[in-house]
């Protein structure tokens, strides 16, 4: 990665901070972007690079970002669209205005940043990344607005491998299932809550059925979208790279006789 530049949506915090470390010392040049610039400014404090504040789901930002992007670096080897959101509630719980910030924040910010960027991606033969989910794969209860923008993000990653491949750009998604962060530890909350338990017990019970009995740390998924950006990968695109320590795999149907 020594000498590449590579964009970072949602840089500020989580698996995006954690990206920007790992990349940085492997000699990459970063653009950082995300919506709050304190967060960002600590990250490049660390990493270096280039911030720009603001929603990469917003054509009026990256119409001013790709000009930045430009004259600081002249184009873009890698990008990995990392920014997203919840989407909870069934439908029925959903109002209109709950089911387009979901949207937004996890289909949207992806379509924004891989438009504004392909043409950047298209000159050096880069690589994109879509921060997908297990979710993109299966259904959680009381997330329609999460769920369904992850599997459209998979759409989303096959169109654009399909129709920028011929123009050397490869594009995959990887699918994480519980990862260590600020977010995730805030979803332990409730059931901290309610069993009278430590963080460590919580991330405990929602892995208990997992194979490696673990969430992921996040430099475990920094490591896999390296993987991606790097020439390792050169023949992989249209690819979505479950990072979910075996959860997925699980016959769920089959569990209650682990049991007897």
């Amino acid at each position: 990665m020594k000498g590449r530049t590579v964009l970072i949506t949602g840089a500020g915090s989580g698996i995006g901070a954690v990206c920007a470390q790992r990349l940085a010392r492997d000699g990459a040049q970063l653009v950082l972007v995300g919506r709050r610039r304190e967060p960002l400014e600590d990250v490049a404090a660390r990493t270096g690079g280039l911030v720009l504040c603001g929603d990469a789901a917003s054509s009026t930002d990256w119409a001013r970002f790709i000009p930045a992007i430009r004259e600081r670096f002249g184009g873009l080897d890698g990008v990995i669209a990392n920014a997203g959101g919840h989407g909870l509630g069934s439908a029925s719980e959903t109002s209109d205005e709950d089911w387009q910030a979901a949207m937004r924040a996890n289909l949207d910010s992806a379509f924004y940043t891989a438009r504004a960027s392909l043409p950047l991606l298209v000159q050096q033969r880069g690589a994109l990344v879509l921060m997908a989910s297990i979710a993109a794969l299966a259904a959680g209860e009381g997330v329609c607005g999460y769920t369904t923008a992850k599997h459209a993000l998979l759409g989303l990653t096959r169109s654009l491998a399909r129709d920028y491949g011929p123009q050397g750009v490869r594009v995959n998604a990887i699918c994480p299932g519980w990862v260590r962060t600020p977010m995730a530890d805030a979803e332990m909350q409730p059931l901290m809550e309610r069993h009278g338990e430590d963080l460590e017990a919580a991330y405990a019970r929602v892995t208990a059925e997992v194979p490696l009995r673990r969430p992921a740390k996040p430099e475990e998924i920094a490591s896999v979208c390296r993987f991606l950006l790097s020439d390792e990968a050169s023949i992989i695109t249209g690819a979505n790279l479950v990072a979910d320590g075996g959860s997925s795999i699980v016959d769920v149907p089959t569990l209650a006789f682990g049991r007897i």
